[in-house]
């Protein structure tokens, strides 16, 4: 465990809601010479240009790796991102697969001969990680000379430097390091034909592709939630007690399940239970993403009825399956209700919904078509919610479950969730 995560004093949370989170962000293709897209740059669309901040880099960077892999933002591609020198050190880079990830460095601007080497530990750090780095032009001249040999890529804004210019910068790069060069702003043909005669392989521009807006969708869990997970964390918590905490917040729990199955996080197996999640990611990787949702949960409002309904059915379902199937099993029923209003919470489909996400088939099957068992525990645990007698009688037969048997679960499940939100 590293320091952050000793135990001190608790936080205190405050009041908090889950709601649907809607990050807007633009993405540009970066393409080789046969226009083959290698990647995509993001700009944070969600904010104005003058808020680009640490804290706006840490959520573009959170979004944007969980949606790795989905084809509607970068699918397997790299992700370039722009970054302030202050994130760079965030603790959310660690949740970050670094072959995924190319991260724009910025000059440094009139503090550059100060700044240079003071700054290089930390760029070289991410560079032993995995990480690609790249810069703008500014890093072939001599104040820069130490971060030259770390550069992954160099780009070339074609709209700030005049052909003669370019000539120069593209032979010394050649001669002095191993990047690759990037024309952006590439906007006319016969840009395209100057700097491909001069060997630059990779273009980003207009020319090529505009920025196209992509809507993301995350859950933004309560803050109480969040801060009781982080608090855990810090006190080397069990298993047991992170995992109770997971289930009992809607935008904990698909979140978790949306990163950790997501390429970007880099994972060759794919993660069906919250007990695998936690075990997998660990406390330190635990405690830094729990760090950065709160980095973005919005304060304000009572705790969602939806998502306190979602985890109670979650809870219902799970103590109706530990009737016949071991605790393994039961955590895919905890899975398929506390996730059976997704489509609700983010205002989307629910088969677009669980498309985010990396659902075992029989989980699927119970979400959108109420089939198989799973299926079954579903549609009874919505008949106890809407009081549907006949459903209830005959889904209860077709599980072999009692009346009593399910009333009972069905009021375990209501203090449970209730103690949650007290």
């Amino acid at each position: 465990m590293t320091s952050s995560t000793t135990p001190e004093a608790p936080l205190t949370p405050p009041p908090s809601s889950n709601q649907s989170s809607v990050a807007m962000i633009a993405r540009q293709a970066i393409v080789n010479a046969q226009q083959v897209v290698v990647g995509y740059e993001l700009f944070n669309r969600s904010r104005s240009g003058a808020a680009h901040t640490a804290a706006t880099d840490v959520i573009l960077v959170f979004t944007a790796l969980s949606h790795a892999g989905t084809e509607e933002l970068v699918g397997k591609k790299l992700i370039f991102v722009n970054c302030t020198h202050e994130s760079l050190s965030g603790g959310h880079l660690e949740l970050v697969d670094p072959e995924k990830m190319v991260l724009e460095i910025p000059p440094l601007g009139h503090t550059a001969a100060e700044e240079v080497a003071t700054r290089m530990p930390i760029l070289a750090g991410l560079r032993e990680r995995g990480f690609h780095l790249a810069f703008n032009h500014t890093v072939l001249q001599s104040a820069y000379a130490p971060w030259l040999p770390l550069a992954d890529y160099i780009k070339l804004d074609l709209s700030v430097l005049a052909p003669d210019q370019l000539a120069v910068l593209i032979s010394y790069a050649g001669r002095n390091s191993q990047a690759e060069l990037i024309a952006e702003k590439v906007e006319t043909a016969q840009q395209y034909d100057m700097v491909s005669s001069q060997g630059v392989q990779l273009f980003q521009g207009y020319w090529f592709a505009r920025p196209a807006l992509v809507e993301t969708k995350l859950l933004t869990p309560t803050q109480a939630s969040i801060i009781e997970l982080i608090n855990q964390v810090r006190k080397q918590a069990s298993t047991d007690d992170i995992e109770e905490t997971l289930k009992k917040d809607a935008g904990l729990a698909f979140n978790l399940m949306r990163l950790i199955n997501s390429a970007g996080f880099g994972l060759k197996r794919e993660v069906t239970s919250f007990r695998q999640a936690v075990m997998l990611m660990g406390l330190k990787k635990l405690f830094r993403w729990a760090a950065l949702l709160l980095t973005a949960a919005r304060s304000g409002g009572t705790p969602s009825s939806v998502g306190q309904t979602a985890v109670e059915r979650g809870r219902l379902m799970e103590l109706l399956a530990l009737q016949t199937l071991p605790p393994e099993d039961a955590d895919q029923a905890f899975v398929v209700g506390i996730f059976s209003l997704l489509d609700v919470m983010l205002s989307m489909p629910m088969e677009s919904a669980i498309g985010l996400l990396n659902v075992p088939e029989p989980v699927a099957a119970a979400l959108l078509r109420r089939e198989g068992f799973l299926g079954d525990l579903l549609t009874l645990a919505e008949a106890c919610e809407s009081s549907d007698d006949a459903v209830f009688d005959r889904t209860a037969n077709l599980l072999h479950l009692t009346s009593q048997q399910i009333n009972l679960a069905h009021l375990q499940a209501l203090a449970w969730a209730d103690h949650m939100v007290d």
